[in-house]
This record gives C-alpha cells, sequence and structure tokens, in this order.
C-alpha cells in the first residue's frame, strides 16, 4: 500500500473543500520518506525552501478526514512560523514542540488521530483551553505537574528520532505527535530566506483564493486575520504621514540682493525660497471613529506642525464651518469630538476644492461611498480594520493607524 501511496495525487481530492490551503499546498515540496514515523516540515539547508516530510505508508493507513488534518497540521506549522521564528529565550525544545500543536490541533479538533496533542481533549491536555498561542501553552507546560517530574520536558528535540529521546509515562517527547527533528538545525541566514519565501507564498495563496471568490474552507475569520496581519506589509504611518505633509510644501520665491546668485553673481540678484504646506485635515466626526484613533491622530500632528499649517475641518454629513480652525506651524492643539452623526466624504471634499491647499487629508473609518475628486493630492488615514476591508476602492494612498 505504501508503495502506492503519492502525496501529490491525494491532495487535490482531500484540499478541495479548503481552496486555500490547496493553493499553499501547489507551493510547497513534497518528500516522501521512511525516515520518520509520521509527517513533518523542514528548511532544505541547500534551498532554503520548506518541504513537507512524510511516511507513505503512515498516511496510507489513515482515514481521508485525518490526512486532510495532517497536511494542515504541518502547513500551520509554516503558516504561523513555528520552524523559522518565534521561539522563546530558552530555544528549540520539546516543551515549544508540544506547546506549538497545541496551538494548531485547536483549529483542527476532530480532523487528527487519537495520538495528536487536541486541547480539551482525552489524555493529559484535557484541562487546557481551546484557541490560545503557542505562548500560552508554552507557560502553561512550563507549570503542569504532570510533567514536572521527566528531566527532559524543557530540552532537546522530539523523541520521534532521537535515540536519546523518549521518556516514561508523563514525558512530554511521549505527546509529539508529528516530526520536529531539524527544526533548529538550518542557519539564520537559510531561515531569514526560507521565512521571506513562505510569506510571498502565503500571500499569492491568499491573493488566489481572494481573487478567485472561494471561500477560506475551515479557516475562522480570526485565523484569517491573523494570516493577513502576517502577510500584510507592515508600514509606519507616522513616517508615511510626515512625508505626504513635507511632498505637499510648496516653494514661494522672491528676489533678494543679500543673497548671491549662483549662476550669475552680483549680475542678477539671487532668490530666496521659503516652503509652507498647507494642509487640510478632515475629520470624520461620526460616533464610529473612535477616540483612541482621534487622540493617536492628534498626537502625531502636535510633531508634524513645525512643518505646516493645518486646516482641521471637522465633518459629518456635512462640513461644521463654525468648528474649522487652522492649525498653525509650532502651535500645540488637544483633541475633541465636536459632532455625532453619519458620514458624507462630498462635504469635505467639497470644501477643500473651493480653497487653495497644497494637501487633503481625511481621517475616516471608511464607511461611506466613494466620494468625488479632490484637487490636491488626498489621503485617507482609518484603523488597521478599515484599511483591509474599506467600504470603496481607491488608488490614492490608504494608511492604517496603530496607536
Amino acid at each position: 500500500m505504501s508503495e502506492q501511496f503519492n502525496i501529490d495525487k491525494h491532495t487535490f481530492r482531500l484540499l478541495q473543500n479548503e481552496p486555500f490551503f490547496a493553493a499553499l499546498s501547489r507551493r510547497i515540496h513534497k518528500v516522501k520518506t521512511t525516515a520518520i514515523p509520521t509527517a513533518g516540515v523542514a528548511i532544505n539547508k541547500e534551498t532554503a525552501q520548506f518541504e513537507l516530510y512524510y511516511n507513505p505508508e503512515f498516511m496510507a493507513g489513515l482515514p481521508d478526514d485525518q490526512k486532510l488534518g495532517v497536511l494542515m497540521h504541518e502547513f500551520y506549522h509554516i503558516i504561523f512560523e513555528h520552524v523559522t521564528g518565534r521561539l522563546p529565550p530558552e530555544g528549540m525544545s520539546t516543551m515549544w514542540n508540544v506547546a506549538t500543536d497545541l496551538a494548531i490541533n485547536s483549529h483542527l479538533i476532530g480532523k487528527l488521530p487519537k495520538e495528536a496533542c487536541i486541547p480539551g481533549g482525552e489524555g493529559p491536555f484535557v484541562d487546557y483551553p481551546v484557541g490560545k498561542a503557542s505562548e500560552w501553552y508554552f507557560d502553561k507546560l512550563k507549570n503542569d505537574e504532570q510533567f514536572k517530574k521527566d528531566p527532559k520536558d524543557g530540552e532537546g528535540q522530539s523523541g520521534e528520532g532521537d535515540p536519546n529521546g523518549g521518556g516514561g509515562s508523563g514525558s512530554l517527547e511521549e505527546q509529539v505527535f508529528d516530526n520536529h527533528d531539524g527544526w533548529s538545525e538550518a542557519g539564520e541566514d537559510v531561515k531569514q530566506m526560507a521565512r521571506e519565501r513562505m510569506k510571498q507564498a502565503v500571500a499569492d495563496a491568499a491573493k488566489e483564493v481572494q481573487s478567485s471568490g472561494r471561500s477560506w474552507g475551515t479557516v475562522s475569520a480570526k485565523t484569517r486575520q491573523q494570516i493577513m496581519d502576517m502577510i500584510s506589509p507592515k508600514v509606519d504611518w507616522r513616517k508615511v504621514l510626515r512625508y505626504f505633509v513635507k511632498t505637499s510644501q510648496r516653494s514661494n520665491k522672491r528676489s533678494t540682493v543679500r543673497r548671491i546668485n549662483k549662476r550669475f553673481p552680483y549680475i542678477h540678484s539671487g532668490k530666496k525660497v521659503t516652503r509652507q504646506a498647507k494642509i487640510a485635515i478632515s475629520i470624520d466626526q461620526s460616533g464610529s471613529v473612535s477616540d483612541t484613533m482621534l487622540a493617536a491622530f492628534f498626537a502625531e500632528l502636535n510633531g508634524l506642525s513645525k512643518y505646516a499649517e493645518f486646516t482641521v475641518i471637522p465633518f459629518d454629513t456635512e462640513v461644521e464651518e463654525s468648528k474649522i480652525f487652522v492649525w498653525k506651524k509650532g502651535q500645540k492643539k488637544t483633541w475633541e469630538r465636536v459632532l455625532c452623526g453619519g458620514t458624507c466624504f462630498n462635504a469635505p471634499t467639497k470644501y477643500v476644492n473651493k480653497q487653495q491647499f497644497d494637501g487633503h487629508i481625511v481621517l475616516t473609518d471608511m464607511c461611506a461611498p466613494k466620494p468625488m475628486t479632490s484637487k490636491c493630492q488626498r489621503m485617507w488615514m482609518t484603523d488597521t480594520e478599515n484599511a483591509r476591508n474599506p467600504y470603496f476602492q481607491t488608488n490614492e494612498r490608504v494608511i492604517a493607524i496603530e496607536p
């Protein structure tokens, strides 16, 4: 049976209801081997690529739902960087291996062989709650009395394939289901390269699922958000805001005999250049914009006021012109909420288009229809969730504020 089992022939059938994992599976090389008893993932030190290793006899003996569970389990190890990062200060250990298994298997209840580490299931992890992070399980394992009698409970690699592994009753080595040998063998440069390649593979798989309009299968909304957070480039919104302000500065030039003309010294007068940016800050005053976001935004504007003059424009469905104020260069301001209605982006855009502004920043939750075109460059600032799932699509820059 094992000679006839080839995982590539089974992945399409097994993963047809798991579009995300199916897309990711196509990007991972699979290696058949009898050197390990079950399955596992590791980094190929020569190619800096992730590989999934599997024992064909073990896989062939599983029912289809458990074959699927084992595949997803190994893919989760890669997605959550258990192989390339997130190690505790103590480094790689059997305890960390078990902790990562408990975290992953929270998503795979009922899909794995009974030998797997299942939180809340039968066996030593019956009082371990479902749905915690690997770090949480790791801390709990450290203080679990049933494993303290094992002198190796925080050291070494998995007992599988380890001649010094194993242990008596209650040893953590006995609890490791899949093969984790070799997780710590690759050098840091190889790990970094493999991490970046896999992050791109995960991003491509996510994009493939989203563009096709298919669901993510059994991947929960919380896990989906974790995956998207991990693959999304981290943008320092403060740096982007500074760049926007500085690049919006316009130059005012005037002749002056006090400055020497570099091209025609003492023949023509020189030029004195002063730079000033007039930036419109439209602040969505609807109740869905949190006080936390308002406070974070105003705090950064206090620092940026040395570069530009801001005109602060409160709005909901209309611009409240009596509340508009000019934030002079160098001034400090405290935030406040002056309105609390709905949202219409055309209102502040119309106001700004009638004035002479160099740039327009809109602080909002993005929850309103797409507005008219702005005559000056416009940027949107919102929270992480609405930056990822805006109400409307735009080619203008949208930046998430993270307090």
